[in-house]
């Protein structure tokens, strides 16, 4: 409302009743003075009359004062706005005398004088203009001045209300980027009385959008290059806005090599120059292509990489089992891990390289049908295998010290980065080594023997027990078959026995020879420590076993106990070597 303290302005308003003397400060001679005073007052109440009050009245600006401007309205009285409804932010006037402004006949002040109002004017003239367009589905425009609960607040001349959901196409998740900026809005609803207008951005957008789109569908074609805008990123494409219209970009169009994540390389809002692949009319769909603009590089990737060259790159992915390079644009090959050091062992690629590194890899083989590339890192050094099979040739004996202990053997250091493997089997000839860290411990300096070096593998294979001659190729000499062995039960199985006949060398009693008698199991028989005698029936040094038999020493093939007729055959020998002996005797004395 209008406040009327400073309504009055410092200079007199005059108008007819205030140059009229008081009718009642006049002579009465003949009454007529009084009588006219009283007439022209009813004439003045009849002009105030006929100006309707609340009316929006076309007036000329007559008089400009500190507080007040004078407009004449065209009737028989002037009226007035208040000085602040026509100043600038800077406070200067912005109208002159003879102006031409709309104004609101908004009451009497309490000297009766007319006072007027343009704010008042504007805004009825907005809600008019707000009623048209509400009818007529005619657009409004305004500028967006503030974020609200539920939306935004639109200035329209008349604060006005735009919903969160009117605000775009789809779904806006910032809504404060929009503030300050102006657009076209239709008015979807309002109410004068309640001050309240309900705008939409969405309604103006969806016919824009419509008339894009039969546009963009009258032009499109196969096989044609468009533009357009990136509308939304996925992991298996890009959705582009051709006008009206989306495309779908699949990830496998996008490039000529491989691409994972899209977000990566694109962004939201983005200009694409892209390919019409395809294009159903009726369904609206559009395929599209982003590598079909360029030459397919695996039609000649073979001729331009060959196997075995080194060629440069650029990282582009490090992941655990390997790291991905680009070539060129669209052509990426992959180190795996076990191609990037000859001995280094890396817990993850991104210890030792970066993205955008550059770096030397060998071409080690391409696969055009499935665009894969098998690059080699290690392969530009020489490689410390090669090297290490003419330092340690097979059969040499060095010193290292034991890194690490296993069930099934230990590793001993030989040089930085690589370890030669002592296999259970090759620990001793004799001894039976359940775990190798009863007989060894980390960081113990042993000598070992070169049994061989496979460059291909990389693997470097060690003896401990060669370095000592092996006794097994002696025990064929020395345990002929069908002599008489004795030693003492060391282990018992379902099977049979197993006797030591010395340190470190074991015999197996098999249970069928055990007894001439039918024997269930050998624990019938015998226990461990038990001292025993048996007849060796075989000695294989290769795979180190030995086959003895107590039954055959128990029974000979006559029936008699073996080891007496042994000891018979051994009585007879003496004998006839002694009779021999005496002979040579006689002989001589002849």
């Amino acid at each position: 409302m209008v406040n009327d303290d400073n309504l009055i302005s410092d200079q007199p308003i005059t108008n007819a009743v205030n140059t009229e003397k008081d009718p009642e400060s006049s002579s009465d001679e003949g009454g007529q003075g009084k009588e006219e005073s009283i007439g022209f007052r009813e004439l003045y109440e009849q002009s105030l009359q006929s100006v309707q009050m609340g009316g929006v009245l076309t007036g000329r600006i007559v008089q400009i004062n500190a507080d007040t401007i004078m407009v004449d309205v065209g009737w028989k009285t002037e009226g007035y706005i208040p000085a602040r409804e026509l100043r600038d932010d800077q406070g200067n006037i912005t109208v002159n005398v003879g102006d031409e402004i709309e104004i609101l006949v908004d009451r009497r002040d309490q000297d009766g004088n007319l006072v007027l109002s343009r704010d008042k004017a504007a805004k009825i003239k907005i809600w008019d203009d707000v009623k048209v367009a509400c009818e007529q589905n005619t657009p409004v425009k305004g500028t967006i001045i503030e974020r609200v609960k539920g939306g935004l607040s639109v200035d329209i001349g008349i604060p006005a209300f735009l919903p969160g959901s009117q605000v775009d196409i789809r779904p806006v998740r910032d809504l404060d980027r929009y503030v300050g900026q102006s657009f076209l809005f239709n008015v979807l609803k309002y109410d004068r009385k309640r001050n309240n207008v309900v705008l939409s951005r969405r309604t103006i957008l969806e016919k824009e959008r419509e008339a894009e789109k039969l546009d963009t569908l009258k032009n499109i074609e196969e096989g044609k290059i468009v533009e357009g805008i990136i509308k939304n990123i996925t992991d298996y494409g890009l959705f582009i806005d051709l006008g009206g219209i989306d495309g779908l970009l699949h990830v496998t169009d996008i490039s000529w090599g491989r691409i994972t994540r899209p977000s990566d390389h694109f962004s939201k809002g983005e200009k694409i120059r892209v390919k019409v692949l395809s294009f159903d009319r009726e369904k609206e769909r559009v395929a599209l292509g982003l590598k079909q603009l360029t030459e397919n590089p695996w039609e000649t990737i073979k001729d331009k990489y060959p196997v075995q060259t080194i060629v440069d790159g650029r990282v582009v992915n490090l992941t655990d089992y390997g790291v991905f390079v680009e070539l060129e644009p669209g052509v990426e090959g992959l180190i795996h891990v076990s191609e990037m050091f000859w001995t280094r062992e890396i817990r993850h690629p991104s210890k030792v390289l970066s993205i955008d590194q550059r770096i030397n890899v060998m071409i080690l083989d391409i696969n055009t049908e499935t665009k894969r590339i098998s690059l080699g890192l290690k392969q530009t050094t020489a490689n410390p295998w090669e090297t290490l099979k003419q330092k340690y040739p097979e059969g040499s004996v060095i010193k290292g010290l034991i890194r690490n202990i296993t069930n099934f053997g230990i590793f001993v250091g030989v040089e930085e980065g690589i370890d030669g493997l002592i296999h259970m089997s090759d620990i001793s000839w004799k001894q039976r080594v359940k775990h190798p860290s009863e007989m060894f411990k980390k960081g113990q300096e042993i000598e070992v023997m070169v049994l061989s070096i496979d460059v291909e593998h990389e693997k470097f294979s060690l003896g401990l027990k060669q370095i000592e001659k092996n006794p097994w190729e002696e025990l064929s000499v020395k345990y002929p078959s069908g002599s008489v062995v004795s030693g003492k039960v060391t282990n018992i199985t379902d099977f049979g026995i197993f006797v030591e006949i010395e340190e470190g060398i074991e015999g197996l009693v098999h249970i069928s020879e055990l007894s001439s008698r039918r024997v269930k199991s050998s624990a019938e028989l015998f226990a461990v420590g038990d001292n025993v005698s048996a007849i060796v029936k075989n000695v294989d040094p290769k795979s180190r076993k030995i086959r003895l038999s107590i039954k055959d020493y128990e029974t000979g093939s006559d029936g008699n106990p073996v080891h007496q007729y042994l000891n018979n055959k051994e009585n007879i020998g003496s004998s006839l070597s002694k009779a021999l002996a005496d002979i040579k005797i006689v002989d001589s004395d002849e």
